[in-house]
């Protein structure tokens, strides 16, 4: 999903007009238009003000989820799973699990180097 469909989703959630979201926001209804057609952004300025109307963060409006964004970066099914998983642990087990994890990766990393 892109910044125009979740702006428009959230806007008809909320049930707004293009119109009575460019009011709330201060910015005229056409330039609304224009964000969810994918024509234009809008400023950070301005898209702060419509996720806080829409009650979202503007981080939300550009990225999606945070299941989005994984979805997006981690190819792997089965890792982005698993770190789906590790997610709902408690934060001592979260706790291990990075710092397994980052041993993990410098001691790749070293032997990457030395090869």
């Amino acid at each position: 999903m892109s910044l125009s469909s979740r702006l428009k989703e959230e806007r008809t959630k909320k049930k707004f007009s293009q119109q009575k979201l460019a009011e709330l926001t201060s910015t005229h209804y056409s330039n609304i238009g224009r964000y969810e057609r994918g024509d234009a952004k809008p400023s950070a300025e301005l898209l702060s003000r419509i996720a806080g109307v829409l009650e979202v963060s503007p981080d939300y409006l550009i990225n999606g989820t945070l299941d989005d964004k994984a979805s997006k970066n981690i190819s792997d099914q089965e890792l982005l799973n698993q770190f789906k998983k590790v997610e709902k642990f408690p934060e001592d087990k979260k706790r291990l699990v990075k710092e397994f994890l980052n041993a993990f990766i410098i001691t790749t990393d070293l032997q990457q180097k030395l090869t």
